[in-house]
């Protein structure tokens, strides 16, 4: 394939296509109308294997990888596969545990001296479970104003983590995602092996099952033959490039691959070439609370049922990218699916095409039940309402030592309360409640003094938890 190629004869190109349309599937209607919606010269799509007994049922490409050059998705093209990537990560890590080369209860503070000291242990096993209570790498840089097409270092990212004075919760006692998590593993890999995770998964893993076409992605120059673009749509009934790589977080995600790649990982759950039967009982052993509670999310993967069948399965997005991994162990059957469109959700497709193969095993799915229509805020004129007084005592500026920003509390010419939050527009402050607000997603909590001034403000925000900033 020859990417590298800019300007590409009509000739070269029936070459370049010639050994995708090769591999594909003669056509299955019933899978085809699941992803009919992208299957067309004009829009990206989608990749999907079907795969039974490490032999495909059913492999096909929707939709274009490229639309610059009319290079169709095909299960050969290489994908960006966003948080599918941690199961890589965690199985590393893991490796790592059966070696003798660490513990997963070790306190990462052993390998990470730079981390305060939270007053609770954080083990390696909390960050692989996501219950570690450490926030979110990717929404403090959105509470930090960060743009993505900004270059944004693991150093930096290390720093902005390391700078934080709390935690979501006491390590263990709840689950909550955190890509800073993921990203610290893949830190920790290297500060034990001397090796970055690009090089240690390829030596451990990709290599010895033959993942040709799979690695993680540290350096952005590096050139990829047959990578597929990524898109968003552009709100005008067309598309524009979504791909960008200054900030993306190895570990967290940074994993390319294939369809093919992805089969013979897959694999490795039923031969154990890589890592043996150890390896497979450690990365599907559930995470387990403080309070005895057992979750579903295990090594960078969730084990769980789906309508009768057991299950392993995770999904993937960033920068239009997405990706889906589905398991069914007792069927040897899994679907993998990578699609480069930012508005496909690639985990009902996944299932969708299960059930293609496998419904007459499944029991029948439920009924989808009609959501109750969301009270809107401000329903009484009492919880909308302030006061100018109210106003103005909440105005001003508040400092965010865990992020080293300013967050602008101001009145508009209306007399709505407006939160300005770095790099953002302004956006109301929606009373809720005493000195409680909803801004979007995030909520937001006034102290005051005997006076009434504002003296902090606490927002709550998904994947971090609390965070206060004092008002100057």
């Amino acid at each position: 394939m020859r990417l590298s190629l800019l300007f590409p004869t009509c000739a070269t190109l029936s070459l370049f296509a010639a050994p995708i349309l090769s591999a594909q599937s003669k056509a299955n209607p019933a899978v085809d109308k699941i992803f009919a919606e992208w299957d067309k010269p004009n829009s990206p799509g989608c990749a999907v294997g079907a795969i039974q007994n490490n032999r495909y049922l059913y492999q096909r490409g929707y939709g274009m990888a490229n639309l610059d050059y009319d290079i169709p998705n095909a299960p050969e093209m290489v994908y960006y596969v966003g948080s599918d990537s941690k199961q890589f990560t965690a199985a590393s890590v893991a490796l790592l545990s059966l070696q003798g080369k660490l513990s997963l209860d070790d306190n990462i503070r052993k390998y990470f001296p730079e981390l305060p000291d939270y007053g609770t242990p954080i083990t390696i096993r909390h960050l692989i479970h996501h219950t570690s209570g450490i926030r979110d790498i990717y929404a403090l840089m959105s509470l930090r104003g960060d743009k993505l097409e900004d270059v944004f270092s693991d150093s930096a990212a290390l720093s902005l983590i390391f700078r934080q004075k709390g935690l979501g919760f006491k390590p263990g006692d709840a689950y909550s995602y955190s890509n800073s998590a993921y990203l610290l593993l893949a830190q920790l890999i290297k500060r034990v092996t001397g090796q970055p995770l690009r090089e240690f998964a390829d030596a451990q893993i990709f290599q010895p099952l033959g993942m040709t076409h799979t690695h993680f992605h540290d350096d952005p120059g590096h050139i990829m033959k047959g990578r597929a673009m990524s898109y968003e749509e552009d709100g005008n009934g067309g598309f524009r490039i979504s791909y960008l790589q200054n900030f993306d977080k190895v570990g967290a995600g940074g994993l390319y691959s294939t369809i093919d790649d992805l089969r013979k990982w897959d694999e490795n759950f039923y031969t154990h070439q890589v890592g043996g039967e150890a390896l497979q009982k450690l990365i599907h052993t559930r995470g387990i609370l403080n309070n005895g509670d057992t979750l579903t999310y295990a090594f960078g993967n969730t084990v769980t049922t789906s309508r009768g069948l057991r299950v392993t399965e995770h999904g993937g997005s960033m920068m239009g990218y997405k990706a889906y991994l589905l398991r069914f162990p007792d069927q040897h059957f899994t679907v993998a699916t990578t699609c480069n469109l930012g508005a496909i959700d690639p985990g009902p497709l996944a299932h969708a095409v299960a059930a293609v193969f496998l419904g007459d095993k499944m029991t029948p799915e439920k009924p989808r039940t009609v959501a109750q229509a969301a009270r809107q805020a401000g329903a009484s004129s009492a919880s909308t309402t302030l006061s100018s007084a109210d106003v103005a005592a909440l105005t001003g500026d508040y400092f965010s030592d865990d992020l080293g920003v300013t967050y602008r509390v101001h009145a508009d010419s209306d007399g709505r309360l407006m939160l300005a939050m770095p790099g953002a527009n302004p956006q109301p402050l929606v009373p809720t409640g005493p000195n409680a607000f909803r801004s979007g997603s995030t909520i937001v909590r006034f102290e005051r003094s005997t006076d009434g001034s504002a003296t902090a403000m606490t927002l709550t925000v998904s994947r971090i938890g609390e965070m206060r900033l004092g008002r100057r």
